[in-house]
């Protein structure tokens, strides 16, 4: 696919993970298996099986849980995780749109385990925009604490007019009413 239509896919799966952040909701279980397009080209997020509610947003989760080859550094070190470990999910989606195939990738589990710790991965294509290199590094770093929330990418200059054109007046208002979008 095209950066264009990557990123219009892209901004889609942040919606529909805004929508349940804002709703203390973390998905845990994001991966493309996960991601359904419509034939208009909606994409929907599917499989909420394990997802979790937290209290607030401050709450941290432990249970160790999705697949593989998605899971966040702080689960693969068995840390408590938040919102961040969706981000992570995010950045892997991304790659994965832009290589056709997953960032991390191991001979056996430990291999795999390794590499997502290290965020050890190749970089995407030259024929990606540096702003799409950028956003790509910063889903897939280490430091959970360092990744964008939601709200944040979606306020990026690279995925912003984006979101405003895939919803329609009354439901970016509805959807943003709570949210600063504007900066």
């Amino acid at each position: 696919m095209n950066e264009e239509r990557i990123l219009h896919c892209f901004t889609q799966i942040c919606l529909a993970i805004k929508h349940l952040h804002d709703r203390k909701i973390i998905h845990r279980d994001l991966k493309s298996q996960n991601i359904f397009m419509t034939q208009g080209g909606m994409v929907k997020l599917g499989d909420f099986g394990i997802a979790r509610v937290l209290n607030s947003t401050r709450e941290n989760a432990a249970t160790i849980v999705g697949t593989p080859y998605y899971l966040s550094p702080e689960i693969v070190e068995s840390k408590p995780y938040s919102f961040k470990s969706d981000i992570w999910s995010l950045g892997i989606l991304l790659f994965e749109m832009c290589e056709l195939r997953p960032p991390f990738n191991g001979r056996s589990i430990t291999e795999l385990a390794l590499q997502i710790v290290r965020a050890n991965y190749s970089p995407i294509g030259s024929e990606y925009s540096q702003e799409l290199h950028d956003l790509l590094a910063s889903l897939l770093n280490p430091e959970a604490d360092q990744r964008p929330s939601v709200n944040k990418i979606l306020k990026s200059s690279l995925i912003a007019p984006i979101a405003k054109s895939v919803l329609d007046e009354e439901e970016f208002i509805k959807e943003f009413s709570h949210t600063v979008l504007h900066n």
